[in-house]
């Protein structure tokens, strides 16, 4: 397997991502954010150029969405949840990150999988003081199992085309002009 030096997004700090696809029975006060602390192995390519299996996810309404809606746009796929301490971490960046790509039509979309619904994200974003990120759902895990997610966080970077050009298992700082320019590059 032939791994692909991309640059500044293999500088992007990372911690091992919470590898459970289930959220604990009841959703009580969202974790403390810790920073991350350990460098990543690197973006993962081995799937690079490869069309995004479809998945059905769900708006912040609870209607059916395709990531194919959006062909034709770059994204950052951001599989999350409310109770996973690294996910909590890197929410902040990821809305810096949207604000910061968004001259370039290039979205910013964090799944999430809590199964309580839009409302739990909603009262997430609110606490946390997110803003500029849309309100996507995965509740039963069906997109993270298409899209062979071993984990979370991890973040999909996507192409015009609607193929996977890289991805990173673990948190990271997105908030950085690196990671920016390097989520640019990776998708033109």
């Amino acid at each position: 397997m032939r791994r692909l030096f991309l640059g500044p997004l293999t500088l992007l700090v990372a911690l091992g991502g919470c590898h459970r696809q289930e959220a604990p029975a009841p959703q009580a006060q969202p974790a403390q954010a810790t920073a991350p602390s350990e460098p990543p192995a690197g973006p993962d390519t081995s799937e690079k150029g490869k069309p995004i299996p479809t998945a059905e996810i769900r708006n912040g309404e609870g209607q059916p969405a395709k990531l194919s809606d959006l062909k034709g746009k770059p994204l950052l796929v951001n599989l999350w949840a409310t109770w996973c301490v690294p996910c909590v971490a890197e929410m902040p960046s990821l809305s810096a990150l949207s604000k910061a790509l968004a001259p370039d039509d290039i979205a910013v979309l964090p799944l999430s999988s809590d199964r309580g619904g839009a409302r739990v994200v909603e009262a997430f974003y609110q606490q946390h003081g997110i803003t500029g990120l849309p309100v996507l759902l995965d509740p039963k895990g069906a997109a993270a199992r298409a899209w062979r997610a071993r984990g979370i966080p991890t973040s999909l970077v996507i192409d015009k085309q609607g193929r996977e050009r890289a991805r990173l298992e673990g948190s990271a700082d997105w908030a950085t002009p690196a990671a920016a320019a390097a989520v640019r590059k990776l998708v033109v």
